[in-house]
C-alpha cells in the first residue's frame, strides 16, 4: 500500500502527452492550444473613437466649431479637420485627419444645423489609438492554454477560423461483476444496476475526453481477459470497476499483467479507494483499476484519473486542493488512512462534511460540492480550521 502522495506522483510521471488536431473554432472551447495564436495586424487597425461625439483639435474645443462631416462606424472619413471643425463620429469609427480627441455627444450643444458648441472646460483624447491592444506578430494568446469563451473572442478577431490543439483521450469503461445488470433492466434477487460505468461516462464526458462504454463483463477469467485486451486495443485510457479488491472471483490485477499493463500499485493510503489499481503499457496506454463501490470509483476518478486526462491534453496542472474553513465539528474513528468525505460547500465558503453511510453511499454524492481530506491519523477536526478541499 502506498500513500496517496505516493500514487498521484507515479500517475502523472506516467502521463503521455496526446497528439495534436485542427479543430474548427465552434469546437474548440475546452481544449487545449498546441499553438501560439499571432496576431496577424495592429489592434486596433487604426486610430478610432471610443466614444460617439465630435473628432475635432483640441486647440479649439472651446470655440464654436462647424460640422463637416459624419462618420459612422466602418466608413472612411474624407474631411480633413481643420481649423474651428470637427467631425460627427460614431464609437469605433476612424479618427479623421487632423482631429486629436472627441468631444463626447452628451458634453456638447447644438447651436444649429451645422455647430456644435463643447460645455465643459477639459476633455479626455477619447481615442483608442493604432495598436495600442496588440501589434501585428504579436502573441496574443500562448500554447497550453485551455481555451474559454473570451479566447474564442480573440481567435476570431485574429482570424483564426482553426486552431491546433492536443487530442481528446478516447476513454473505454468496463464494469465487471455478475451482480450487475444494466439501467434498463430490474434487478432480480443478489442483483443491482450498474451505476459506476454510467456515472464514469459523465466523468469522463466533463473531463473533456471521449468516453467508450464497453458495458459489463461476467465474473470469468477467460472473459475479463477478452474484455481488458479489447478495451486497451481500442482507447488510450481504460477504466474498470469492480474485480481489484482481494475475492475469489478478482481476475482483475493478474489479467491485467497477461494483457501487457505493468501494475505500478494495486493498494493506495486512501478512504474509500484503497484498492485502486493503475498501471501502463509499453505503448503508453493507461489502465486504472477502480473500486466498486460508486463513491471509491467517483472519488478516485476525481483525484487521480482526471488530472491524468488533463495531462494527457496538455493542460497545466493544478492545485488539487483548495484551502477553505470548516463549518462544523467533525469525527471519525479510524485514522489509519487519508480519508476523503462528500462535502457541500456555503454561499460564505465554508465546508460542510455530508450525511456519509461509507463507499457504498451512492445518495451522499448528488448534493456535494467537494471531497473533505481528512488527514491520515487526525480522528477530529474542528469547526474553523482550515482543511483541504477538491471542488467536484
Amino acid at each position: 500500500m502506498i500513500s496517496f502522495e505516493k500514487a498521484q506522483s507515479i500517475v502523472q510521471s506516467s502521463c503521455k502527452l496526446m497528439s495534436k488536431e485542427e479543430v474548427e473554432l465552434h469546437q474548440l472551447l475546452g481544449r487545449v492550444l498546441a499553438q501560439e495564436v499571432v496576431s496577424d495586424m495592429n489592434m486596433p487597425p487604426f486610430d478610432k473613437s471610443a466614444v460617439d461625439g465630435y473628432a475635432c483639435r483640441k486647440s479649439d474645443m472651446m470655440d464654436l466649431l462647424e460640422v463637416v462631416e459624419v462618420v459612422p462606424a466602418g466608413k472612411v472619413p474624407r474631411e480633413v479637420v481643420g481649423e474651428h471643425q470637427c467631425t460627427k463620429i460614431m464609437t469605433g469609427a476612424m479618427m479623421p485627419k487632423g482631429a486629436d480627441c472627441v468631444l463626447m455627444i452628451e458634453d456638447t450643444a447644438q447651436v444649429d444645423c451645422l455647430h456644435i458648441r463643447y460645455k465643459k472646460d477639459s476633455v479626455k483624447n477619447n481615442i483608442c489609438l493604432l495598436g495600442e491592444d496588440m501589434k501585428t506578430e504579436q502573441v496574443a494568446i500562448s500554447a497550453d492554454v485551455k481555451i474559454q469563451p473570451q479566447h474564442i473572442a480573440v481567435l476570431a478577431a485574429l482570424g483564426y477560423t482553426k486552431a491546433w490543439v492536443y487530442k481528446k483521450p478516447t476513454v473505454a469503461i468496463l464494469s465487471t461483476g455478475d451482480e450487475l445488470v444494466e439501467p434498463s433492466k430490474k434487478p432480480e434477487q443478489g442483483q443491482i444496476r450498474n451505476s459506476n460505468g454510467h456515472q464514469l461516462v459523465a466523468q469522463v464526458l466533463r473531463a473533456g475526453g471521449i468516453p467508450i462504454y464497453m458495458g459489463i463483463v461476467e465474473d470469468n477469467e477467460r472473459a475479463t481477459f477478452n474484455a481488458i485486451k479489447k478495451a486497451i486495443d481500442e482507447s488510450d485510457l481504460l477504466l474498470l470497476t469492480g474485480g481489484v479488491s482481494m475475492g475469489d472471483f478478482d481476475f482483475v490485477p493478474s489479467v491485467l499483467i497477461r494483457c501487457g499493463v505493468d501494475v505500478l500499485f494495486d493498494s493506495v493510503a486512501v478512504q474509500p479507494g484503497k484498492p485502486t489499481t493503475f498501471g501502463k503499457t509499453d505503448s503508453g496506454k493507461l489502465v486504472f483499476g477502480l473500486p466498486g463501490n460508486p463513491v471509491s470509483s467517483f472519488s478516485q476518478f476525481e483525484l487521480l484519473v482526471r488530472p491524468a486526462m488533463q495531462a494527457m491534453m496538455g493542460e497545466k496542472p493544478k492545485e488539487l486542493f483548495m484551502r477553505m474553513k470548516l463549518g462544523a465539528d467533525y469525527r471519525r474513528k479510524n485514522t489509519e488512512r487519508l480519508a476523503f468525505v462528500p462535502a457541500t460547500i456555503t454561499l460564505t465558503g465554508e465546508v460542510l462534511p455530508a450525511e456519509y453511510h461509507g463507499s457504498a453511499h451512492i445518495f451522499s454524492l448528488p448534493g456535494a460540492q467537494g471531497l473533505l481530506a481528512v488527514p491520515l491519523g487526525v480522528a477530529e477536526l474542528k469547526k474553523g480550521e482550515e482543511v483541504d478541499v477538491r471542488p467536484i
